[in-house]
C-alpha cells in the first residue's frame, strides 16, 4: 500500500505545499497534479462539484506524485464516508467549532477501534494501489484529516479541538475567520486581533502535535508563513491562477486593442 507522504511529512515537522481545485474537471485537476503540488484540494463545499466528478478528479491524480485530498461540503459521516471511499486521501472538514465537532471528524474517518468508519467497497483500496484488506489494515494511518480553523468559537475552543486525538492538521480559512470576527474577508490583513488569532492557532498546534495551516495568494507569503512555522500551506487555486493571469494579459493590451470590453481589475 502506498504511503502518504504528506501525512509523513507532516509527522516530521516539515511543510507541505498544495493547491485548490475549484474547477469540476479531471482534466484541470490532471494538469494541475503535473507541477509538483505535495497536494491538491478538491473544493466540493464551494464549487458545483459533483461526488461523481470529484471521484474521476481523485483518480486523475492516482498515477502522479500528488496526494488528492477533498474538502467535504459539510461535517457529516455521509460526506466524510463518500469522499475516502472513492479513494481520496485525506479530507479537510469546514467550520469545525467544538471539540464534539472535531471528535465527530475523527470517528467518521477512522475504522475500529479508532472510529467507526463503515467497512465496504473497493476504489479506496485502488487510490493507494492496494486491495481491500490491507486497505483495512493500515487506512487510519495513511488517511490525512484536516479541520478547518475559520470562527471565532473556534479560536476560543482551539484547546478541546486541537487535543482530539487523530486529527493532523489544521487549516486556517482567512475570510470566513475575519467574517466571523465582524471585518472584511480578505486572505491578509494588518489587524492586531486577526494576526493574534493565527499566532494563536500555531502554538495552541504545536502545543498539542498538529500542523497548522493557512491558505495564501502567492508564494511570497507562503514562504513567510513557513518561517513562521506552519506548515500545510495552500497556495491559491487553479482558478484563481487562471484568471489572475488571464487579467495580466488583457491589462497589458493597448486600450484600442480591447474594442467594447471593458475591462475590470480583479484579483481571484
Amino acid at each position: 500500500m502506498k504511503r502518504n507522504e504528506v501525512k509523513a511529512r507532516l509527522k516530521r515537522g516539515e511543510p507541505s505545499i498544495g493547491s485548490w481545485l475549484s474547477i469540476p474537471s479531471p482534466f484541470s485537476a490532471e494538469c494541475m497534479c503535473r507541477l509538483g503540488f505535495d497536494w491538491l484540494v478538491i473544493d466540493m463545499e464551494h464549487n458545483p462539484i459533483s461526488i461523481e466528478t470529484a471521484a474521476l478528479m481523485t483518480s486523475s491524480m492516482f498515477g502522479s506524485s500528488t496526494a488528492p485530498l477533498v474538502r467535504i461540503p459539510w461535517n457529516t459521516g455521509e460526506n466524510i464516508k463518500r469522499v475516502l471511499d472513492m479513494g481520496a486521501w485525506g479530507i479537510v472538514v469546514p467550520m469545525v467549532k467544538t471539540r464534539e465537532e472535531a471528535e465527530r471528524v475523527v470517528r467518521e474517518a477512522k475504522y475500529s477501534p479508532e472510529g467507526g468508519r463503515s467497512v465496504g467497497g473497493r476504489r479506496h483500496a485502488m487510490g493507494f494501489s492496494s486491495e481491500p484488506s490491507t486497505y483495512y489494515a493500515q487506512a487510519n494511518d495513511e488517511i490525512l484529516v484536516v479541520v478547518q480553523i475559520e470562527h471565532i468559537e473556534a479560536i476560543r475552543n482551539l484547546g478541546d479541538i486541537l487535543s482530539v486525538p487523530g486529527i493532523d492538521a489544521c487549516f486556517i480559512g482567512p475570510n470566513d475567520l475575519m467574517s466571523s470576527m465582524g471585518l472584511r474577508p480578505q486572505m491578509t490583513s494588518e489587524e492586531p486581533t486577526v494576526i493574534e488569532a493565527i499566532e494563536r492557532v500555531r502554538t495552541t498546534a504545536k502545543k498539542y502535535g498538529v500542523a497548522s495551516g493557512i491558505h495564501v495568494s502567492d508564494a511570497e507569503t507562503a514562504n513567510a508563513r513557513i518561517a513562521e512555522g506552519f506548515q500545510f500551506i495552500a497556495i491559491g487555486s487553479e482558478l484563481s491562477f487562471m484568471m489572475n493571469q488571464g487579467q495580466e494579459v488583457l491589462n497589458g493590451l493597448v486600450n484600442n486593442a480591447v474594442h467594447s470590453y471593458e475591462r475590470r481589475e480583479i484579483r481571484y
